[in-house]
């Protein structure tokens, strides 16, 4: 089975950039197949970005061959697209709109997909020993509480929380979004290890460097009772991705073209 998972995530992975980058740039034959009505550019984007670090978490754990960090990806599928398909299946019963249908068909196969992900990962052997730097792990234990607080507020149908305005639909979809990263750096805070961190590190740089830009650009239109909100936002993205940058790339223990060589000790 391991020679046939790894090219399958690696498909996944593919097609996961395709509708990242679709509704990043807005193309309307993908835009168009989200169930929401007005959504609108800056909702799109936050979803790529979604997507964009999916990808790179997938990708990272498929290139380094670390089969035991696709274990954390697969809480995230089945923390995210469990309660959305019941709160969309909930949707479509009030309404004749066919998209929510096949949406919450789609997010039922993706639950179930990462069951099934989980059970084959969690059997697979950890390859890469290296401890999580102390910096990372207590990073992400800030983060975990961040989202769960963000998003919890969120699946309440508090439409206060992100920079920019929502329909309340949106902002419980996208607040289990947020609960489902909680659940997967909350596994890398329980089982620490180069092995989970690297992934996520991959996966919180990609996010960040897809709504960087568009949050800065909107600092100067953003409604005055949002803007507190856009600045710890922009603050969020601009730690975590330095915190990513350096370590995937920087930091002599764990950066990227030294993966193969364990630390002998975390920073």
């Amino acid at each position: 089975m391991i020679r046939f998972a790894r090219p399958l995530l690696g498909v996944i992975a593919i097609i996961q950039l395709v509708f990242a980058a679709a509704y990043i740039f807005q193309i309307r034959a993908f835009t168009q197949l989200w169930p929401l009505p007005y959504t609108n550019a800056m909702s799109f984007i936050f979803i790529g970005s979604i997507a964009a670090a999916a990808v790179a978490s997938t990708l990272w754990c498929v290139a380094s061959r670390e089969d035991a960090g696709i274990a954390g990806i697969a809480l995230d599928y089945i923390t995210i697209f469990t309660p959305i398909a019941i709160f969309v299946l909930q949707l479509a019963g009030r309404s004749t709109n066919s998209k929510l249908t096949a949406f919450a068909v789609l997010c039922i196969a993706g639950a179930l997909f990462g069951l099934g992900l989980l059970i084959w990962s969690l059997r697979r052997p950890v390859r890469d020993p290296r401890p999580v730097p102390r910096l990372v792990r207590w990073s992400f234990v800030v983060f975990v509480i961040a989202l769960i607080i963000a998003g919890g507020q969120m699946v309440l149908k508090n439409t206060g929380i992100m920079p920019w305005q929502i329909s309340t639909d949106a902002t419980v979809i996208y607040g289990w979004m947020f609960l489902g990263a909680a659940a997967y750096f909350a596994y890398g805070v329980l089982r620490p290890g180069w092995y989970n961190a690297g992934g996520q590190l991959a996966g919180f740089l990609a996010y960040d460097v897809v709504l960087i830009i568009p949050f800065l650009q909107r600092l100067l239109t953003v409604e005055p009772e949002l803007r507190l909100n856009l600045i710890i936002y922009i603050i969020v993205l601009t730690y975590s991705g330095l915190l990513a940058f350096y370590y995937l790339f920087i930091h002599p223990g764990t950066r990227l073209w030294r993966a193969a060589r364990p630390a002998a000790a975390a920073a």
